[in-house]
């Protein structure tokens, strides 16, 4: 009889009926899930709509960060916008009110991808990792080509949300959940 601790023999394998095999085929990786239209919500599904909702917090934050510097980089010599016609203060101001709407509609964006990935729908799902794709590769490109440094108080924490996402909603249950609904 075995004791606690022992450990089981080469190529033996201890009986775990939810543990998938380390290795899967590819026919069975790639089947479409069951139409189940009553599945529970996973806590994958969960999980990711919290992560764009916390991107989006944290995308709040660096808008009022930004807009909190404005002055700041302003004065920066390196920094012109010069337009024709108007002072360098109104453009300064025009600047800053573009950055903020676009920035505000990224974050709404993010918002309205949450609840629509919250309630299963598998576009959003997609859409959603989609663009954490192209934030991570672009993280990386700048890292890579131009020697960007990652730093904790600025790249990093929407760097590891967007990492967080991906695993979230690429799990087969998030995929399951967002698939319900399909029939074969």
């Amino acid at each position: 009889m075995p004791q606690p601790g022992d450990h089981p023999g080469p190529g033996a394998t201890p009986h775990h009926p939810h543990k998938r095999p380390a290795f899967e085929p590819a026919e069975r990786l790639l089947r479409r899930p069951e139409h189940d239209p009553g599945m529970r919500r996973p806590a994958s599904t969960v999980a990711g709509a919290v992560l764009v909702l916390l991107r989006a917090a944290a995308g709040l934050l660096v808008i009022a960060g930004l807009a909190v510097q404005w002055p700041a980089i302003l004065a920066d010599p390196d920094v012109d916008l010069a337009l024709d016609g108007v002072s360098e203060a109104e453009a300064g101001q025009w600047a800053l009110w573009v950055i903020v709407a676009v920035g505000g509609l990224i974050v709404v964006l993010d918002i309205a991808f949450a609840a629509f990935v919250l309630r299963g729908s598998n576009v959003a799902r997609v859409a959603v990792m989609l663009i954490s794709t192209v934030s991570i590769s672009t993280t990386f490109v700048g890292w890579w080509a131009q020697g960007q440094e990652i730093h904790v108080d600025e790249t990093f924490v929407s760097l590891a949300l967007d990492i967080l996402v991906l695993l979230a909603l690429s799990s087969r249950s998030a995929a399951a959940y967002a698939r319900r609904n399909e029939q074969r």
